[in-house]
């Protein structure tokens, strides 16, 4: 293809998506079909604009290999502990079940067991990039459902690796490609061990360099190095990615690390929605409408009695395992990846594949539909919301502290001490990697970016903290806040007035100086040496402060209608002299209080 046809395609895609998708979203059908219309569209089903729909879908394929790899952040290893019922009960299950079941009918149909056999494990398998996807626009992953759906998605992930290596058995061949046993075996154990002791030392290496478009290039050669290393060997790209996802999901580096994979991700997957839109082979389904449109509708209907069937056994709730059962029961990509082998071409006709591949589009279709109608039944049934049996960590901090230097460790500090869970997010890998070793939860990104702060889940948390010590840093993390999440309390800390005038204008209600308690605490201590009681210095300090606070709301007035704050400074010094004589009593001298030059120039200083 030439430079100029791709860019011609590229605009394409980019505007049949922004056509499609928000409408669809409009409608409430989800965006995943609003880009599979797309794909419709501007695809040999409709316009014939794009032709190559092969080339695309391999291409857009690495949307799903990201997808995996940002799930795998998302999964510490403990958590799949906990995950390991959906996985291999209830995912092991469902696709034993689901393959003697489909697999019986297609076997009867074909004459061959064993083409019926390799039917039935290819409809057994849901669709990853839809159901996930889906799930997270409606931010159910965490439910019970989510869980136990992407329990049984990751266990069909992994099964689709042996039935590669059988599918050239069943079909008379000795092996593919003259890979042997050892050699997959090697490519994972490399992925593990390279990630386990190698990869973070590298990630910190390169932030440490401060440029963060080489993080960013380390994060795609990072997923798509191991997704290639996994096709050499006859494995699955995303067993890979996935695979180092879960190896740097306890890092200080994931939040950064899915922040920077997102967008590649996004665009890929809804390439790939496209690409199975554009898949849609119009003359074969006019040509056979009822029986397509049936075998679509068999599928559904037998995956969702075999996963109801098999949730209430393994104990979940009847509406739990009704939902579970409508999120999965489309047809799944990886159909596609065992119909286009050479050895099950030899073992199914290409009719037969080509019938079968477009039902499998047709239930990837009706995804959205099954999801609305889980919304529907839900909505009827006046279900008691769900209630995450494991609330991820991030979920329990009620304090989001951005900069973790020496000012966010003492905040830090005091919300541990107090018994408030606090999130931290630093871009110093440095003081990151010293900071996680006393166990505190702090991640390594960029505050600035809306991305980074979505995934610290900053619209949960109570209270936002700005501590970073640059001000105009710490003006644009204010901006970005305003946009993003308007809703969430922020408490900045200011270099003077001057940046808590602007932090105020940004709408932070809550500044701290961050000079101005040290130092009053300073003069405290001062006025201890020289003498002063305890009580007197205690009564002196706070009449300061409160002094000090209602001037600064005081000049934010002026400010804003641009009166003179020289002449305001010079008037609080005075009457914080009067309120020092007052507090004193009659007769005190009040030494340095008195309104002298130096006075007035340090009423001055205050402004700025």
């Amino acid at each position: 293809m030439h430079g100029e046809d791709a860019l011609v395609e590229i605009i394409l895609y980019l505007g049949a998506a922004l056509l499609m998708v928000p409408l669809a979203r409009r409608l409430g059908i989800g965006s995943v079909l609003g880009y599979l219309l797309a794909g419709v569209a501007v695809g040999p089903p409709l316009l014939g604009l794009v032709d190559d729909t092969e080339r695309v879908l391999h291409i857009a394929e690495f949307g799903v290999v990201m997808l995996l790899f940002v799930i795998g952040l998302e999964l510490q290893p403990r958590r799949l502990w906990v995950l390991r019922n959906a996985i291999f009960l209830q995912g092991g299950a469902q696709v034993l079940a689901t393959t003697l079941v489909v697999g019986a009918g297609a076997a009867w149909f074909l004459d061959s067991l064993v083409a019926g056999l390799v039917v039935g494990f290819a409809l057994s398998l849901s669709s990853t990039a839809f159901v996930l996807q889906t799930l997270a626009e409606r931010r159910q992953l965490t439910s019970a459902p989510g869980r136990a759906s992407f329990g049984i998605l990751l266990f069909q992930d992994l099964a689709i690796i042996p039935a590669l290596a059988i599918l050239p058995l069943l079909a008379g061949e000795s092996r593919d490609a003259g890979l042997v046993w050892w050699q997959p075996v090697l490519a994972v154990a490399a992925v593990l061990v390279g990630g386990r002791y190698g990869l973070r030392p590298l990630l910190r290496v390169i932030a440490s360099t401060g440029i963060h478009e080489l993080f960013t290039a380390a994060t795609l050669l990072l997923v798509l190095g191991t997704a290639l290393l996994m096709v050499e060997v006859g494995l699955s790209p995303g067993l890979g990615a996935f695979l180092a996802g879960v190896l740097v999901a306890d890092s200080e580096f994931r939040h950064q690390l899915e922040t920077d994979v997102e967008p590649f991700k996004g665009l890929l997957l809804g390439l790939f929605f496209m690409a199975v839109g554009m898949s849609v082979d119009m003359q074969l389904l006019a040509s056979a409408p009822l029986l397509l449109l049936g075998l679509a509708s068999g599928l559904v209907l037998v995956k969702v009695a075999v996963l109801w069937v098999l949730g209430r056994l393994t104990g979940s709730a009847g509406r739990d395992a009704l939902s579970t059962a409508l999120f999965l029961a489309q047809g799944g990509e990886f159909a596609f990846v065992l119909f286009g082998r050479p050895a099950a071409r030899d073992l199914l006709d290409s009719v037969v594949i080509d019938t079968l591949t477009l039902a499998v589009i047709l239930s990837m279709a009706a995804t959205p539909l099954l999801f609305a109608l889980d919304g529907w039944l839900r909505r009827r049934g006046e279900a008691v919301p769900e209630v995450p049996t494991e609330v991820p960590d991030d979920v329990e901090h009620e304090v989001v502290i951005a900069g973790f230097g020496r000012f966010g460790q003492i905040v830090g500090r005091l919300m541990s001490m107090t018994g408030y869970h606090f999130t931290a997010i630093d871009d110093d890998p440095a003081d990151v990697e010293f900071v996680r070793r006393f166990g505190h939860s702090v991640y390594f990104g960029d505050p600035r970016r809306a991305d980074v702060l979505r995934d610290a889940h900053v619209d949960r948390a109570r209270l936002f903290v700005i501590a970073v010590d640059d001000v105009q840093k710490s003006i644009e993390i204010a901006e970005v806040m305003r946009e993003a999440f308007p809703s969430t309390p922020i408490l900045a800390r200011v270099r003077n007035r001057n940046h808590a005038f602007h932090m105020r204008d940004l709408g932070v209600r809550y500044v701290v100086r961050d000079t101005l308690l040290s130092a009053v605490e300073t003069g405290g201590e001062a006025l201890r040496v020289l003498g002063m009681d305890d009580a007197r210095v205690r009564r002196s300090t706070a009449l300061f402060l409160e002094h000090d606070a209602r001037t600064l709301e005081e000049q934010y007035a002026l400010h804003h209608e641009g009166e003179d704050l020289v002449q305001s400074a010079r008037e609080a010094a005075a009457e914080l002299r009067r309120l020092f004589e007052a507090d004193a009593g009659a007769g005190v001298s009040t030494g340095a209080l008195a309104s002298t030059p130096g006075e007035l120039q340090e009423g001055q200083e205050s402004v700025r």
